[in-house]
């Protein structure tokens, strides 16, 4: 999470969408820079509503913007699939002895084994009851979020890459997809309703 305080903006960052590189390339900029651990890196959109709006809302005496970015959702599981293959990864997080289509069908699951409990991008972005994120992009439009950020900080940006999953052969079944895409339907319409 990053607080740009005279432009009034939060970055939220959502996992696996680069925050990373934002993080490396914006942190001389931010007012608040939030790096680790992962729980406070990663605060989400109902969190940063409930806990930390508020206080920046007294301090400022105005309310901020909230941005973000949505990784098309397969796309998105796939980079968590590719991240679990890390050799230093623990073993009951590790994807390296399955195929996607397996990762994807153990996310699918209700009760999720803990290499596949990687969250949803709608709930982090707009949940339930709460705020959602002002301004979403999509990751694969990183141009478009570029040029919003250069416009509200008034600087140009050059993003590194930080963070990279290896490499890992992605693909889906058509049955493991079409059940993915009813289980996680809110994901699909809201990066579908991006532009």
């Amino acid at each position: 999470m990053l607080v740009f305080w005279r432009q009034g903006l939060v970055f939220l960052a959502t996992p696996k969408t680069a925050s990373t590189s934002i993080e490396t390339a914006l942190a001389p900029l931010a007012a608040v820079v939030v790096m680790r651990p992962p729980q406070l890196k990663h605060t989400n959109a109902q969190k940063y509503q409930r806990h930390v709006a508020p206080f920046l809302g007294d301090a400022k005496g105005t309310s901020f913007v909230t941005t973000a970015l949505m990784r098309e959702p397969i796309d998105w599981l796939g980079s968590w699939y590719r991240y679990r293959q890390r050799p230093e990864e623990t073993p009951d997080k590790s994807t390296r002895t399955m195929s996607f289509d397996a990762f994807v069908q153990a996310y699918c699951q209700p009760d999720q084994p803990e290499y596949a409990k990687v969250g949803a991008q709608a709930t982090f972005l707009t949940p339930d009851g709460f705020r959602p994120v002002d301004h979403i992009f999509r990751y694969e439009t990183m141009d478009q979020f570029v040029r919003f950020l250069e416009k509200r900080l008034a600087t140009q940006i050059a993003l590194p890459k930080v963070n990279v999953s290896p490499q890992a052969p992605i693909s889906l079944s058509p049955a493991v997809e079409q059940h993915l895409r009813q289980v996680r339907a809110a994901d699909f319409a809201l990066y579908d309703s991006l532009s």
